[in-house]
């Protein structure tokens, strides 16, 4: 499977230009980049094993 080139990549951008438009695109762009965010995070706190609970016992 081949990578995204650079004309493919403009292509990408005109459709999502014309579907969305100038003034919607910033907000898409924050969407998809809170989205590949919250996925990493899910991600590495799947790796990390979970903190054990301290027992705390009054004395």
């Amino acid at each position: 499977m081949r990578s995204i080139g650079g004309p493919e990549l403009l292509v990408i951008l005109i459709v999502f230009l014309l579907l969305f438009g100038g003034k919607k695109l910033p907000d898409v762009a924050k969407g998809i980049g809170e989205g590949i965010r919250n996925f990493k995070k899910s991600i590495r706190s799947e790796e990390e094993p979970a903190p054990e609970q301290k027992k705390t016992t009054n004395t």
